[in-house]
């Protein structure tokens, strides 16, 4: 289902010119009104004028998340304070939170771009919404909360947590779209078993999954388990919140609402723009952001873009799901390993769980890596020889995925904490 057919369908000419005459006013309101942004662009050599189009993006300086911290709280508002209506934050557990400030024009764009966004899961106003996102500065929540109610569906504002009464509700109030992170999807599963509820008698159809990089195979786990067509959506408090890019029906990538949000790929290391379906760093301009818009934001976000006509009929660009994050990725003895390479192979392993860690440590100067995971009750009762078996399947099916040996370590069911939110997958006691 297409919410918006004007903008969803636009030709490539036609939003081609919007995008260019949105930077050229983006840039030129930044210039004049947001002191970070004028320093940044003086530094940079580049005034407002030397931006004629969209082609000339490159000439503009990146901004970084460190940047976005030394200017807390207030230090990007591109308008007067008296006209912002809402603000979130980063969670601010790896430094100074970043702030991200919504005009009452900025959360009508939020509403239009997750109405796009549930839509594409086939979202209309008959649905019943479940949205186990976390409300408060999270951005999850109401992102999702404004988007289904411009689509005019029933919300229910359950927020994530108290996993128990969410499948009650799931039963009593007949859910028939979830949204939440992928990991907690998987965490309502083992409980609903625990519970004995049958998932494929409830009315669920399809979920919107974000806020994590997942896999494949996740997806295909969480298919099977749910019952529901899995869809990946993308976003960051930095930007907006969810709503910057999600899968349609064809799940082979997810739509970029380019007439809002501009991609680039770029090398994370050389900094040079990279051409589409070549892996890089993802970076985004807000285009029309009042409150607190970005220019040339590094997302961290490993990925690559794929140009053409989508067979929904959809235009836009599409971003392949995300490979990992360049803060996420482990350099473990001059190879770079992210999760979602080991997801990959753990989620094929038969007797496993979709539950595993990290464990990075530093032995003689040399980095060696532990995977923790669980595994399943009857795996768990078998002997000790077929434990260590298993072991040595997945650490040969990892040095083919990897390129570099790995211990790993088959652990009790329910011994890895779950989370409610974002799972940690990560140790390294490299830094501790």
């Amino acid at each position: 289902m297409i919410w918006n057919e004007t903008y969803e369908k636009l030709s490539r000419e036609r939003l081609k010119e919007l995008q260019s005459e949105r930077l050229i006013n983006l840039v030129k309101n930044l210039y004049e009104k947001v002191i970070f942004y004028k320093k940044k662009m003086d530094k940079a050599g580049v005034h407002p004028n030397d931006i004629k189009s969209i082609d000339d993006i490159s000439k503009l300086p990146f901004t970084t998340k460190d940047e976005l911290r030394t200017v807390y709280p207030y230090g990007l508002l591109a308008v007067d304070l008296k006209y912002i209506v809402e603000i979130h934050t980063s969670s601010g557990t790896t430094g100074t939170p970043v702030v991200d400030a919504y005009t009452r024009h900025d959360i009508e764009i939020w509403s239009e771009v997750m109405a796009r966004t549930l839509s594409m899961a086939g979202t209309t106003e008959e649905d019943i919404v479940q949205n186990a996102y976390g409300y408060g500065l999270f951005t999850g929540g109401l992102g999702v909360h404004y988007g289904a109610r411009k689509i005019g569906a029933n919300i229910i504002p359950i927020s994530g947590g108290n996993t128990k009464r969410q499948l009650q509700i799931m039963q009593d109030f007949k859910s028939t779209i979830l949204t939440c992170t992928p990991s907690y999807c998987l965490f309502l599963a083992e409980v609903a078993k625990e519970m004995n509820i049958d998932l494929s008698k409830l009315n669920l159809r399809a979920g919107c999954f974000g806020a994590e990089p997942w896999s494949e195979s996740m997806r295909k786990e969480i298919e099977n388990k749910l019952h529901v067509k899995a869809h990946d959506i993308y976003g960051l408090t930095e930007i907006i919140g969810p709503g910057v890019a999600a899968e349609c029906e064809e799940q082979d990538g997810l739509h970029v609402y380019e007439d809002h949000f501009y991609p680039e790929i770029i090398d994370p290391e050389t900094d040079n723009v990279l051409a589409n379906g070549e892996k890089g760093e993802l970076v985004i301009t807000t285009l029309t952001k009042e409150g607190t818009p970005l220019l040339r934001y590094r997302t961290r976000d490993i990925t690559f873009l794929k140009p053409g006509t989508c067979r929904c009929g959809r235009t836009s660009v599409k971003m392949n799901r995300l490979l990992g994050r360049t803060d996420d990725m482990l350099i473990i003895r001059g190879v770079n390993v992210f999760p979602s390479q080991i997801e990959q192979v753990l989620l094929k392993i038969e007797g496993t769980e979709p539950h595993y860690q990290l464990i990075v440590n530093r032995e003689q100067h040399l980095d060696f890596l532990e995977v923790q995971v669980e595994m399943n009750e009857k795996l768990f009762s078998d002997e000790i020889k077929n434990l260590e078996t298993t072991e040595k399947k997945i650490e040969g099916e990892l040095y083919i995925a990897l390129g570099i040996h790995t211990k790993v370590k088959l652990v009790e069911p329910k011994s890895i904490q779950r989370s409610e939110g974002k799972a940690k997958r990560i140790i390294d006691k490299r830094t501790m």
